[in-house]
């Protein structure tokens, strides 16, 4: 029993006559009657009473109207889901990312949505240790980081140039200070982000380097907290630049550019590459990559950069 069998059982059913059902089917009335013979052999049971001239269902055949008409319509709404995921009118997109490299995502998913109100995307909080295995497991659909994961599985492309940077809040002492040395640092209080991250080992050893010592007295478990906490008067951070924008722009931050720190970083989104993207996650790195052409900056879409 296939579907077209089914469709040619229901044109019978409808229109009370093989001749009307085959004339509805532009096909022979002998090709209908042999397709219902046929039907009714594998099912075994008789679906048309043929003591009538019309086309009176038999009971195995009234049954098999409802169930006939049920899978004809779940093929009708399976086609039209299917269309509706690829014109973006309905479907979902997982993201795993960190608190820092979720800041990136903002400008993108607001973009995102605004071009796509009807995907439902779930942006999952996780290590950036842990991501790579998310991405690979099927756990998440894409993926932000801030190295180059070194994963044959999977495709890298460089989304946003950041830099770790030194805040003080605007009463400091070195707030107006064009630049600063790491030996300036050694008698600050710094405010630390409580994840272990290869960022922090690297200030950790520019100050071992510089014979400095690096004084993180408190330590903060989110970059908002640490950002407030600093402009209160409460000490000096190094943070993403991309976290405090806008810290900056209101003044209530300053940035002091230290001589012998220079920590770029790239950020990445991550796929995997034996997997077919979904409609939602492609619309997604369209859109990812018109940002980076119009925004320029920072911004950037360079796929498998090193």
């Amino acid at each position: 029993m296939d579907l077209a069998q089914l469709e040619v059982f229901l044109a019978v059913a409808r229109e009370g006559r093989f001749s009307r059902a085959a004339e509805k089917l532009y096909r022979t009335q002998s090709a209908v009657s042999q397709s219902i013979r046929k039907l009714e052999d594998e099912l075994g049971e008789p679906l048309f009473d043929r003591s009538s001239r019309e086309g009176v269902l038999t009971d195995a055949g009234r049954v098999l109207q409802e169930y006939a008409e049920r899978l004809l319509n779940l093929r009708g709404d399976a086609h039209e889901a299917l269309v509706e995921l690829r014109e973006l009118q309905k479907g979902k997109l997982a993201i795993a990312a960190n608190e820092f490299t979720a800041l990136y995502l903002l400008p993108v998913l607001a973009e995102f949505r605004r071009l796509h109100p009807m995907i439902r995307i779930t942006v999952r909080r996780s290590l950036g240790s842990h991501i790579p295995d998310d991405v690979i497991r099927h756990s998440t659909e894409l993926g932000v980081l801030t190295y180059d994961p070194q994963e044959p599985q999977l495709c890298s492309t460089v989304v946003y140039l950041d830099e770790l940077i030194l805040v003080v809040p605007p009463s400091h002492p070195l707030a107006t200070a064009h630049q600063v040395s790491i030996r300036q640092l050694g008698a600050e209080s710094f405010v630390a982000h409580n994840v272990a991250s290869p960022y922090r080992e690297k200030v950790i050893q520019a100050f071992k380097r510089h014979k400095t010592p690096l004084h993180m007295d408190i330590e903060l478990p989110t970059l908002q907290a640490i950002k407030r906490f600093v402009a209160m008067g409460n000490g000096v951070a190094l943070l993403p630049e991309i976290s405090v924008e806008n810290e900056l722009a209101r003044g209530e931050l300053i940035r002091i550019p230290v001589r012998e720190l220079r920590l770029h970083r790239q950020l990445r989104l991550i796929y995997r590459k034996s997997a077919s993207l979904s409609h939602a996650a492609r619309a997604f790195l369209k859109v990812a990559e018109t940002i980076a052409r119009e925004r320029r900056g920072r911004y950037r879409f360079q796929r498998g950069t090193k």
